[in-house]
Order: C-alpha cells, then structure tokens, then sequence
C-alpha cells in the first residue's frame, strides 16, 4: 500500500473525529467562548453577529431570516434528521426494536422528562415564565457520552447502551413537546405542501429509491421549507423525513459474500498492470465492487454515518457559540434566585436523576425489570446525574418557549449551571466505581 505523506495527518484525523469525547468536548468549547466573548468589552460585536440577515430569493418569492434564526432553524434541522435516522435505526434493528431491552430506559427516559417538568412548574405555576416547563425535559447524549468516554472501563458498554437508549426516547419526548406545544399559527396550505413532500419521500422509499440525493431535495428543498413556512417548527420535518429514509439492504449478507469473492477473483485473474493507473477492465471491477458494497449498506445507516461529524462538529458547536452567550447581569445573587433559573436548575439537577432512579427502582419493584449483572445501581446513579447535561436540547427548547430575553437568559444560566454541576457530579460518582469485566474482555 502506498503511503503519502498526508496520511500522516489525516489517518490521525480521522481517529480524532470518530472518538465520542471529542465532540462534547467541542461542543463544551464553544460554550465557553460565547459565555467570555458574552462577558467582555466585545460583547455587542458578538451579539450583532447573529442579527445580520441572510435571505434566498426567486423573482417576487423571498425567503429572510437572521444568522440566528438560520443556525436554530436550518442547521438544527440537520441534528433532527439524525436524531430521526437514529430513532429509525434503534426501532428497527436496535435497543428499541426488542420491548424487553427497550423498557427500562424507556420509562426512565419518561420520568426523567416529567419529574424535571413538574419541578419547574412548581417554581412557576402561572405567568409568562410559565411556557418554559419543556426546557429542563432533555438529554444532551454529545456531553454525556462525551464524559463516559473519558471514563474508559470504568463505564461498561450497557450503561452507555442504557444511556443511549435513555437519551434517544427523550429526544423523542422533545420533539413530540417542540410539535405540539411550541408551535406557532399555522398555515394549513404550507402545511398540506409539507404532506405531500412528506408521501413523496414516503413514495421513493416504497419504490426502492436509494439515492441520498432524491431524499436531500424533496426533504430540505420542499418539505423543510414547507414546515418553516406552516408554522410548526422547521426541526419536525428533519425528524419526518429520517424516518422516511430505506432502512433495508439491497444484498443480504450470504449474496454480498458470494458477489465480492467472485469479483475479486476476477479482479485477481486480470493482466496485472505495473502502471500507476488502472486498466478499463480494473475500473469496471472496481465500479462492481463499489456498487455491491453500496447495495450491502442501508441508505440509512450510510446517512447516519456521513451526517453525524457535520453534525458533531459543525452544526452543534455553532449552535453553542449562537446560543449559550449568557450575559451575566450585575447581579448575580438575584439572578441565581429567579423562579426560572432556580426551576431549569433544579429541573435539571435534581429532577433527571430522581425521575430516572424513580421510574426504575418501580419497574424493578414490579418485577418488568432488572438492573445487573452488566451495571450497577451505582452506575445507575452517576448515569442519571449524567442525564441532567441538558445543553443543547433545553438551550434550543428555551429559544422557543421564550420571546422575553430576560426570562432567556435566566434559562440559561440556569441550564449551564446545572449542566455543569450534574456533568461533573456524574463524572466524579462514575470514576470512583470500579470496572466491571465484560463476558468478552480480554483477561
């Protein structure tokens, strides 16, 4: 194999980017750059930036929306659609396809979602600050699996399993919650255009269209610019259309087997060509063995993989730097004790941990479940505190549930600080476990 010298630096590249704990790390980053450039001498530049507009339009047809506005409602949707591709994938072949596997996180995925509700209704039952009980409901699954990775072994492989799953449903609930309760007026003819891209996505699946490029077009050119004018939130669309995505192999493994062999062998008995091109007949082997390969794969999962370092390391740090700009106010003492700061807060602290435990200490009363022998209670209890990082989902939801930028920025600074507080109090509980020996680890 011929090695060039850029592969020194892109096979480490490469590495970098497919390690879990990069990406919440980055995401951790860019978090703490909006909070300074929020908090210094050039805190107008930073907020300015997000006020320019950008606009597309075709003769009379125009379509302007500010930098923010992009970033929350265009480039979120890509983190949507794969939430849905990874919500598809774990319903058809994963953790959700089997009831058995599926029903602990679940359920606590359920109570970790209305156990932190309940406690910022507590602090605000009535009032504008009243619409912002959706905002502590989310999982941050890059920050949580981005700490378990930095733990190594002393995480095993079904808490991230059970975390994964936990965090899949929430998204669920999230989007569900975005849907029905924070959407705007809509407008049922943008609406009925959104539909019929949705069964012509639905159409190319049923037919057999494979191409990523007939679902980018019908699903971002018609059907996301269909929902962002109905009315309900442009992310939906992103989390519709995954779902519209072939989850099925053209080949079943047996048949790819016995193609690639054949082909190879073919590609074997060819003149060999000491140049360093390739012959036509090559090419055309070659050209067979990428097409069956392609046919191996399901368009889903080859979405799934190509999307999430976009995703991963461009969509969600550049929703960080948009929207985790807290500007600290002059009084902090007064701001810490603000009904909507102390309700996210505590939402996310206290009401994660105590609606996961909750929810599966009374499924395991009732004999639906069982935790062990692959972890722990005390695992358990460091993965629910690891739940309550609710960055990017609760930053998004508090986008949508306030107009009122005080009340923002009191949500806020109460999802930052009790992102960071359960993040660590996870990472700390979770380090001082010792390592469970999985059945196949090497001795």
């Amino acid at each position: 194999m011929r090695q060039s010298p850029i592969d020194r630096f892109s096979v480490p590249f490469k590495e970098f980017l497919r390690d879990q704990s990069t990406g919440g790390a980055l995401l951790f980053l860019m978090a703490l750059v909006a909070m300074v450039w929020a908090n210094s001498p050039w805190k107008e530049s930073y907020h300015h930036l997000w006020e320019h507009t950008i606009s597309i339009s075709v003769d009379q047809w125009k379509l302007e929306r500010t930098l923010h506005h992009w970033i929350n409602d265009g480039l979120m949707a890509l983190f949507f659609f794969l939430v849905g591709l990874e919500l598809k994938r774990e319903v058809v072949r994963g953790e959700l396809s089997q009831s058995r596997n599926a029903i602990l996180p679940v359920a606590a995925g359920i109570g970790g979602m209305i156990v932190p509700a309940l406690i910022f209704l507590m602090f605000n039952p009535s009032g504008p600050a009243h619409a912002g009980w959706g905002i502590p409901m989310a999982t941050d699954i890059a920050f949580a699996m981005g700490l378990m990775a930095l733990l190594g072994r002393r995480v095993p492989v079904a808490l991230k399993v059970f975390i994964t799953t936990l965090a899949i449903a929430d998204d669920l609930g999230a989007v569900l919650v975005i849907a029905i309760f924070y959407t705007s007026d809509i407008s049922l003819i943008n609406l009925e255009i959104g539909a019929g891209f949705m069964i012509m996505l639905l159409a190319g699946n049923l037919l057999g269209v494979r191409n990523p490029w007939y679902y980018a077009v019908i699903g971002i050119g018609g059907m996301w610019t269909a929902f962002m004018l109905s009315g309900i939130h442009a992310t939906v669309a992103g989390v519709l259309a995954a779902f519209a995505i072939p989850a099925v192999t053209k080949l079943d493994e047996r048949t790819y087997i016995d193609r690639i062999t054949v082909y190879v062998r073919e590609f074997a008995a060819l003149r060999p060509n000491k140049l360093p091109t390739l012959t036509e007949e090559q090419l055309h082997m070659i050209e067979k063995i990428e097409d069956a390969s392609e046919s191996a794969e399901t368009p889903l999962q080859r979405l799934e993989s190509n999307l999430r370092p976009l995703v991963m390391f461009v969509v969600m740090p550049l929703f960080a730097l948009a929207n985790a700009g807290v500007e600290l106010p002059h009084d902090l003492g007064s701001a810490l004790t603000g009904t909507v700061t102390i309700g996210v807060g505590l939402g996310l602290l206290l009401g994660k941990p105590i609606g996961i435990l909750l929810m599966c200490w009374l499924l395991v009363r009732m004999g639906w479940a069982r935790i062990g022998p692959l972890f722990t209670w005390q695992h358990l209890i460091g993965a629910a505190f690891m739940a309550g990082v609710g960055f990017t989902m609760s930053l998004f939801v508090n986008e949508l549930a306030f107009k009122d930028t005080d009340l923002q920025q009191e949500a806020k600074l109460g999802i930052l600080l009790a992102s960071f507080v359960s993040g660590g109090l996870g990472y700390m509980w979770l380090r001082r476990q010792a390592p469970i020996v999985e059945a196949n680890d090497p001795q």
